[in-house]
């Protein structure tokens, strides 16, 4: 295990390693001289240091280097705060879409005049942070919903206060681009099950099936696991899945359909995500995530650094604190939602019916029943991928579910009957938390060749869910796991609001302070349940507001097609119309890479006339 992870209180918060390539210095106050004995010895601990200002680590830095292994609260994050939300708003004034789309752009974006530096604001909601304002205020789920959009986009939230009277225009919920996503996760594992079939028969190569990450895929949708996984252990970066997540799935759609339909340029719309996780903010500060992945023609030199596709994240504890800054009261906030008159649509109607689903603001699959209890609170991927796989493959098997050690580790297996005995036809796990997750990276750990010629290599550990007489056949490993750094889950994510937090809240205290302890205590425990509860309430909440049209969706439904409330068909057909919009290749818009980082934390550091000499020796020249 590596040193960094042996600490006992281990969780998804790890903070700053020993050997941060950023440290701060501070030296000692010089005493004055009539005061100093030239021939007294003192010593670093009898002298106060120099009071010198906080460490700026920006998010740039800490993805740069490995002395950390994820993001920590410790981390001074300066670019990405409640802070930088209002700061944007008060220096930008508000895009009008209408008079965009319908006077052109010369005046309004690529022209001068007010429009030169207004910006187009948008935000996007987990699920997870609708649940925490859900429990922590006593309402709702949808309830929830609605405060944050009344205080994102109504005329007595954030518009209330500022220099232009600034809001969102757009607040998206990011359940559905994730229907978009679990049905491209379960498309890459039937294609990579299908594959690895046909490439045995046929003996095709290894490098026919390179497009496909290598079973078992794994979930990248977990940042903390992705920053881990490309600093520690790059033997792991082959069996990611390549699929963005929910949060970049929807600065993708959003900005590349504005941009190469309606011209609109990236850096005029500002992406806010407020999510339960910390290690978001790393994620969107990656530069894979950035216009350059999906623009159709060639970037300019000067724009070659792209343009982000989510601009900033925040938290749960963060949008209290962006309302407790601007002098509103969270918890006064209107629970009802925005009229259909206070809505602006999406430009493209197809885009605007997925993007905004009903006024209920409920998606598709919440409205068809939603997602079971065991699909967890981390949005459901394997359990979506398990019923595609029944659905297409085995219609016949049933579902199993084994406990592992603990509750964060889980085996879900489809069987069918033969000859009255049990058979595994399909394989996949669960696995939340750093410690049960070394235990996945261990038997993923290539062997190492033997010193001994001819000798068999040494220290090839047992394959992922690999037992019994079919191990090495590898029939019953796992296809697919779902991975997540934190305990229990995105609803335990480090920016959730904590019980900690609700007591001072009920105490008249006005919003939370972010970091705090991150101790499981047996009162968060209880916590942390009724969070549950509030998340997965969402999919069986039946209540409906006054007044509302619920929108009917055409789907021509089969067995085959709707899973957990989802079609695949609608879906796909949703992504075609977003390729054909943009003129941009799917792979492009959905997809992402990642990268091994290595470290140079304890290596001698090489000069640039170094660097250089090095080169020009490599390809035989000289000076």
């Amino acid at each position: 295990m590596s040193a960094i992870l042996s600490a006992d209180d281990l969780n998804d918060f790890i903070t700053p390693g020993v050997a941060c390539i950023k440290p701060v210095e501070t030296l000692p106050n010089q005493r004055p001289d009539e005061l100093t004995n030239p021939y007294e010895v003192t010593t670093e601990d009898k002298v106060a240091a120099s009071n010198a200002p906080p460490a700026q680590i920006t998010l740039t830095d800490c993805l740069a280097c490995s002395g950390c292994v994820t993001s920590a609260e410790a981390v001074l994050v300066s670019l990405q705060s409640q802070t930088e939300v209002l700061t944007t708003l008060d220096k930008h004034p508000s895009l009008s879409l209408d008079r965009l789309l319908g006077n052109g752009l010369d005046d309004h974006v690529n022209g001068h005049g007010h429009g030169a530096d207004a910006k187009l604001f948008v935000a996007s909601i987990s699920p997870q942070v609708r649940a925490s304002i859900a429990v922590t205020y006593g309402v709702t789920e949808r309830q929830a919903g609605n405060m944050i959009e009344c205080l994102l986009s109504g005329p007595k939230g954030l518009k209330s206060g500022g220099e232009h009277g600034s809001g969102f225009t757009w607040v998206l919920d990011t359940n559905t681009v994730r229907e978009a996503a679990l049905v491209l996760a379960a498309e890459e594992v039937q294609s990579s099950t299908s594959a690895s079939a046909s490439a045995y028969a046929n003996g095709s190569t290894k490098a026919d099936l390179s497009a496909s990450p290598k079973r078992p895929i794994l979930t990248s949708a977990c940042p903390g696991w992705i920053c881990y996984t490309e600093k520690t252990h790059p033997h792991i970066l082959p069996h990611l899945s390549r699929l963005k997540s929910p949060q970049a799935l929807t600065g993708t759609m959003v900005k590349s359909v504005l941009n190469q339909q309606y011209g609109i340029p990236p850096d005029k719309v500002w992406h806010l995500a407020i999510m339960p996780c910390f290690d978001k903010k790393l994620e969107a500060s990656r530069a894979e995530l950035t216009d350059t992945s999906w623009q159709s023609t060639p970037l300019s030199p000067e724009d070659v650094k792209g343009v982000r596709d989510v601009d900033c994240v925040i938290t749960a504890r963060e949008l209290l604190m962006l309302a407790d800054d601007r002098g509103i009261s969270f918890p006064s906030i209107s629970k009802s939602p925005l009229t259909n008159r206070e809505r602006v649509p999406f430009p493209d109607a197809k885009l605007d019916a997925f993007l905004f689903p009903g006024s209920s603001g409920r998606s598709y699959s919440q409205r068809n029943g939603g997602a079971a209890r065991e699909a967890g609170s981390s949005g459901g991927y394997l359990w979506h991928i398990l019923h595609t796989q029944r659905a297409l493959n085995f219609p016949n098997s049933q579902v199993k579910i084994q406990r592992g050690r603990n509750a964060d580790v889980a085996e879900y297996m489809l069987v069918i009957n033969e000859e009255g005995k049990e058979k595994v036809v399909f394989k996949a796990a669960r696995y939340y938390g750093f410690r049960n997750i070394q235990n996945l990276v261990r038997r993923l750990r290539p062997p190492k060749p033997s010193r001994m010629p001819g000798a068999r290599p040494v220290g090839s550990a047992r394959r992922p869910g690999a037992r019994g007489p079919n191990a090495d056949k590898g029939d019953e490993q796992y296809a697919y796991v779902e991975v997540m750094a934190c305990p229990g889950g995105c609803t335990n994510g480090g920016g959730q609001i904590k019980v900690s937090d609700v007591v001072g809240l009920t105490k008249g205290v006005e919003g939370v302070e972010n970091g705090g302890d991150q101790v499981v205590s047996s009162d968060q425990k209880a916590w942390l349940a009724r969070l549950d509860e509030a998340y997965f309430s969402a999919s069986s909440d039946s209540e409906s507001d006054a007044g509302e049209d619920v929108e009917a969706m055409d789907v021509d439904e089969d067995e085959t097609d709707m899973v957990n409330g989802i079609s695949r068909r609608r879906i796909m057909g949703i992504l075609q119309h977003w390729e054909h919009l943009t003129g941009v290749g799917l792979d492009k818009l959905v997809f992402t890479s990642y990268r091994e980082v290595e470290s140079d934390v304890g290596k001698s550091k090489v000069s640039e006339t170094e660097r250089v000499a090095g080169l020009a020796s490599a390809v035989g020249g000289g000076w």
